[in-house]
């Protein structure tokens, strides 16, 4: 594990960051369970108790800390329950997202873009191993930069001036009292005539991640969120 964490550290993660969540781990860790990549929030003002992601070759692992970092909160999903990760890119850094199966969305924001490149490198590893199984193939030790280009979205301005706009857009057309206007929200046979099957992939992600704004500010509601999610992944 020593080997594999120096050339983690390659990529500018804070040392004492990475000892501190290794050392957890060593009792988490399943048999033949190996870690393949760590990432660290690094947000522009001081990041006294960053959130960080771990992939290894059996789960994703998401690390918050909790009790003012004298303890640590671990959430993990299997390779198996992984649908589909994206990487997004701005100004500032960039965020890596996963959806499960179960039509649930993660997102660490605020990762240096080498970090968040090779999550998203080690993902697709993994799931594109679970769609081609190959027999006897060894523990990935370290992941491995593709050759195909990486799906990013490059940013014109910064994140927080864009999903200030975003907001302030969604806030103009979202109606009162918990009305729900069906031209602005159609349902899933509306919005499938609309053409979300024709849309590209970065398109459809851009539609997932604009309702999820919405939801976490409180303009939509969690039943409307995942119909909308539900029917935009089917074509993911």
């Amino acid at each position: 594990m020593i080997d594999n964490l120096k050339k983690i550290l390659n990529e500018d993660q804070d040392p004492k960051a990475i000892e501190k969540i290794t050392s957890k781990l060593d009792n988490l860790l399943m048999s033949n369970e190996e870690i393949g990549y760590i990432a660290v929030q690094k947000k522009p003002a001081v990041t006294i108790l960053p959130d960080s992601i771990v992939v290894t070759n059996k789960r994703i692992i998401l690390c918050k800390p909790k009790n003012l970092g004298l303890s640590m909160e671990f959430v993990d999903y299997d390779w198996d329950d992984i649908a589909a990760s994206f990487v997004k890119e701005g100004i500032l850094g960039a965020e890596f997202t996963f959806s499960t199966k179960s039509d649930l969305t993660h997102t660490v924001d605020y990762l240096p873009k080498n970090q968040a490149r090779k999550l998203y490198t080690f993902a697709k590893e993994q799931l594109d191993l679970l769609k081609n199984p190959v027999v006897n193939k060894p523990i990935i030790d370290e992941p491995k930069v593709v050759e195909t280009p990486v799906e990013i979205i490059e940013e014109v301005e910064a994140i927080e001036e864009v999903q200030a706009e975003e907001v302030t857009n969604f806030a103009k057309i979202i109606p009162v009292s918990g009305y729900r206007d069906e031209k602005q929200f159609p349902d899933e046979k509306a919005e499938t005539e609309k053409g979300l099957a024709d849309l590209s992939q970065d398109e459809l992600f851009e539609k997932l991640q604009n309702y999820k704004k919405l939801l976490d500010n409180g303009l939509i509601l969690q039943g409307e969120y995942d119909k909308l999610k539900a029917e935009i992944i089917k074509y993911m």
